[in-house]
């Protein structure tokens, strides 16, 4: 699971997720990739999740980017203690996500296959995602 391996402060505000992705909003590494359309955090788990299915699709070929990294801190009381007496202790880490974020690219694997590998990726994720696919990309094909 992702996380951290060291966070200057255990506990964070939760914050405001206002506007789209200034950074992180264009193809870096891969060919294809997919870009969220909505806000959220994302958690450790789910991007796991999501990297098992794009792997297994793609037979281990290729080669797959996680541009997301969970980093802010999620914090839970335990089940049925009474309010007040502090904030609850950290529980797991996420990743804010805004509209326009590249979550995952891939490179290595035909067009077909990528777009399969992603659709599956982002039926793991709790939001709506959108194909993308290089400007420049031109598919190679075999003829023998």
């Amino acid at each position: 699971m992702l996380q951290p391996k060291k966070v200057k402060y255990r506990k964070q505000q939760k914050g405001k997720m206002k506007g789209n992705a200034q950074r992180g909003n264009t193809l870096a590494f891969g060919s294809f990739g997919v870009k969220a359309l909505e806000q959220t955090w994302i958690t450790g788990r789910q991007i796991e999740a999501a990297r098992q299915a794009v792997s297994r699709h793609m037979k281990r070929e290729g080669q797959v980017w996680i541009r997301i990294f969970p980093d802010k801190p999620i914090t839970k009381k335990p089940a049925e203690v009474r309010m007040g007496k502090g904030k609850g202790a950290p529980e797991l880490f996420v990743a804010r996500v805004t509209p326009g974020r590249i979550l995952f690219e891939a490179e290595g694997v035909p067009l077909k296959v990528a777009k399969e590998a992603l659709r599956l990726a982002s039926q793991k994720l709790p939001i709506k995602m959108k194909f993308v696919v290089r400007r420049d990309y031109v598919e190679i094909t075999k003829e023998e």
